[in-house]
């Protein structure tokens, strides 16, 4: 299987989602190593990009070229800006732009009308999505929910509209806004997508098993799966999924000792890309999902959590991994010792 997005044809139909606060840099390289058709950026606020915020050139810092292909995830709610921003990275090297309708935060919907907001306003939602096509040479893609809320769960008429315009590729995440994340992704709903639009469709939502995976695909008829939070600190999990629907085989999950090498050439990474302080607290929650199913993880945590001292992190990584490996609690390691 594989799917086609202009002239960039995917090697697997298993792409990861844009995740804001996750999929950075450090993130997306980790991913890539381990295998996946496509990694997406987190979601950039065009008129924050355009005007060169902080914040958000961070997240976009070097050049797109260095990850090709790259899709770049845009969000915004003015068809100019989000033009001008689909140009910048472009000219950055970005393969793919991904318009963002399917956000359901407040602070998108609400403050900017963008995200999932734009799926209340089709006339306005072609608009942006003609502005941006027509801004750019490279491919550029939707993502969106089913709806805003269930009384109006418009994807597939809305993806009539962007395959007309010049949309290449619709993710759907089988939610409506209003759900946030409740409830369960309604993957069968994404076939009525799939039925109104020629170009490929993603299905999106609640995909942490290689089995959801390949029941999604089922249910929807999509051509591909977008890997969210089932990549929480699990990178292989999209590789993983990939083989799976390739082969109906299941690989194990990696050793220990890679685990750890994984884990470490993380945040190293993520302590070089933001600084050592900012890093460490950035850091965390990728160290918690790493560890949160092995075995006494919850002191490891607990004191990765309260320090920004980036050598006592390496060493209690050090030392919880060689405990569990080990087979013996962490708080018999001999620094814990010491240190009561």
């Amino acid at each position: 299987m594989s799917i086609s997005i202009g002239s960039h044809i995917l090697p697997c139909p298993v792409i990861l989602a844009p995740m804001s606060g996750v999929t950075d840099r450090p993130f997306r390289r980790i991913v890539r190593r381990f295998g996946v058709g496509l990694v997406v950026s987190e979601m950039i606020a065009s008129a924050a990009m355009v005007q060169q915020a902080r914040k958000e050139i961070r997240k976009m810092s070097g050049d797109c070229a260095e990850e090709f292909p790259l899709s770049v995830q845009l969000a915004g709610c003015e068809p100019a800006l989000m033009a001008e921003a689909a140009k910048l990275n472009a000219d950055r090297g970005a393969a793919i732009i991904d318009i963002n309708m399917g956000c359901p935060v407040k602070k998108v919907t609400n403050g900017q009308q963008a995200g999932s907001a734009l799926m209340r306003d089709e006339d306005h939602a072609a608009r942006l999505i003609e502005a941006t096509v027509k801004a750019v040479d490279i491919p550029v893609t939707l993502k969106m929910r089913t709806g805003w809320d269930d009384a109006s769960r418009n994807a597939p008429r809305l993806a009539r509209i962007a395959q007309d315009l010049g949309i290449r590729m619709i993710t759907v995440h089988g939610r409506t806004r209003c759900q946030f994340y409740t409830g369960r992704a309604d993957w069968s709903f994404v076939r009525q997508v799939k039925a109104a639009v020629s170009i490929p469709v993603v299905v999106n939502g609640d995909i942490t098993t290689e089995q959801e995976a390949a029941e999604a695909l089922r249910l929807s008829r999509a051509d591909g799966v977008m890997i969210g939070r089932g990549a929480y600190g699990r990178p292989w999990f999209p590789n993983q999924v990939a083989h799976y629907l390739a082969t109906g085989e299941t690989l194990p999950d990696p050793a220990l000792d890679t685990i750890l090498a994984t884990l470490r050439d993380h945040w190293e990474a993520i302590i070089e890309h933001y600084g050592p302080q900012l890093g460490c607290r950035i850091a965390r929650k990728h160290v918690g999902w790493y560890s949160r199913s092995m075995p006494g993880s919850a002191q490891f945590r607990q004191i990765v959590n309260n320090t920004t001292d980036a050598d006592a992190v390496r060493r209690a990584m050090d030392e919880y991994f060689a405990a569990v490996r080990d087979g013996r609690a962490f708080d018999e390691t001999p620094a814990n010792k010491e240190a009561a």
